[in-house]
């Protein structure tokens, strides 16, 4: 693994049953992200992007294969210390925030840290910083269901962010997200990437957000590629001309 790569990915093999079948995600998958890459993958629906995602953030195993995240072999980890390293090596955002609604904004954000075993004063004062980063102080103490759509997958990467992580992995993070806000969500990914010197991931439909990154990936027929111009027109760029200015989506 070469010192530049935050992630490797080799040979990986994901296969799932499907009744009395099996299903192969892909076969003999590689890849390697640099440190401090955007990297952004595309593909149809059913492709296997979010499958990829969630191996690369030790969420799921491969069946075989072998995951190495800043040279070290996460599919070689227990469940206990790989549940250890993505608390403290990686943050998630997913298209459904997924914030727990008996909690405050506060709440959730400091949650990843209390799981760590930090204490509560220190835990409150790093969430409010991350609140305050995403433009989100004066909502601290709203829960879950009195934000709007766009505050809430904002408090999402304030929890991405708490625990200092040296990774981002997102999962269409502007797919249930109008224009506008999505746009405000993209722009500020790209703000907490820089500030943070994160290396990040992102899973997209949208090729408008594709196109912000250092690097684009299509992961067609179980394997990724890079797309030429032409591919990316006839993956269907669509301009929507009901949205506030337009907009380019997939």
């Amino acid at each position: 693994m070469s010192a530049s790569d935050a992630i490797r990915a080799e040979s990986l093999t994901k296969i799932y049953r499907s009744g009395n079948g099996q299903v192969a995600v892909f076969d003999g998958l590689s890849l390697e992200v640099r440190r401090g890459e955007r990297l952004a993958v595309i593909g149809e629906s059913g492709a296997g992007k979010s499958t990829l995602l969630h191996l690369l953030g030790g969420l799921d195993r491969p069946n075989k294969g072998r995951i190495f995240t800043n040279g070290r072999d996460i599919t070689a980890l227990g469940d206990f210390e790989l549940a250890k390293f993505r608390n403290q090596e990686l943050g998630f955002v997913w298209q459904n925030p997924s914030l727990l609604p008996e909690f405050t904004a506060l709440e959730n954000v400091a949650m990843p840290l209390l799981i760590r075993d930090v204490s509560a004063a220190q835990a409150v004062r790093q969430a409010h910083e991350r609140l305050a980063e995403v433009g989100l102080s004066d909502r601290a103490h709203h829960r879950s269901g009195e934000l709007s759509g766009g505050e809430q997958q904002r408090v999402a990467l304030a929890r991405a962010l708490v625990a200092g992580p040296q990774i981002l992995l997102a999962d269409e993070p502007t797919g249930n997200l109008d224009f506008r806000t999505g746009e405000m969500i993209m722009d500020l990914l790209a703000d907490v990437h820089a500030r943070h010197g994160l290396t990040s991931i992102f899973v997209t439909h949208n090729l408008a957000f594709a196109a912000r990154c250092d690097r684009v990936l299509e992961l067609k027929k179980g394997s990724l590629h890079t797309p030429s111009e032409m591919e990316l027109q006839a993956i269907g760029v669509v301009q929507d001309a009901t949205r506030p200015g337009g907009g380019t989506y997939v």
